[in-house]
């Protein structure tokens, strides 16, 4: 019986998840890959430019998420609550999918490929949550504190899923869920004196 074709950016991350996972990432290759999707390679490379952003899965579409959370989020939500909100809602997987969502965390935050590449797609998510920060804060993105609101948030959920990766008893999303609550409430501290302009930072 042959494979039915997988044709979708979600599956066929998923399916290259399995087989580096399985495999190796070093030792997966591109044509793996499309054999195990039941694609051509040419097909592949319509989804995806190269094999590392193969890992993101369909991450594009998870930042229009979080762009559009934080703009519907109302102006009278302090920006410290609306991060963490984001923060959460953003990094919320359904407990069928831990598994595969801790393979897939495990190979962007320790395979040296992956890291590299993990710096171009952690810049684009850091750029959203500083548009936001900036627009809230009457500043432009590019300015310190929008992009320290930025780095602070992105070390947030790298922190949370660093211990949930390395933790042995409890693997479930409802613990990754509890360290970036409790991530965030440290976030708030700062994010909180930064909104303060009335205090100057140092």
């Amino acid at each position: 019986m042959s494979r039915r074709p997988v044709t979708t950016t979600t599956k066929i991350s998923d399916v290259a998840i399995d087989l580096f996972d399985r495999d190796g990432f070093e030792e997966t290759s591109v044509d793996d890959i499309a054999a195990a999707a039941g694609i051509a390679r040419r097909t592949l490379f319509r989804y995806y430019p190269s094999k590392n952003a193969i890992a993101w899965g369909d991450f594009d579409d998870h930042l229009d998420d979080m762009r559009d959370l934080l703009n519907s989020l109302p102006d009278d939500l302090p920006l410290a609550d609306a991060l963490a909100r984001a923060l959460v809602e953003f990094n919320d997987v359904p407990e069928s999918e831990a598994g595969r969502h801790r393979r897939r965390m495990n190979l962007l935050l320790t395979v040296p490929a992956l890291q590299a590449h993990s710096m171009i797609m952690y810049a684009d998510w850091r750029q959203v949550v500083a548009t936001y920060a900036a627009s809230r804060l009457g500043l432009r993105p590019d300015e310190y504190q929008p992009q320290l609101i930025g780095w602070l948030a992105l070390g947030t959920a790298l922190a949370a899923y660093e211990q949930w990766l390395a933790g042995s008893h409890d693997q479930s999303v409802r613990r990754l869920r509890e360290l970036l609550v409790e991530g965030s409430g440290l976030l708030a501290v700062g994010t909180t004196r930064l909104s303060r302009s009335d205090q100057p930072i140092g």
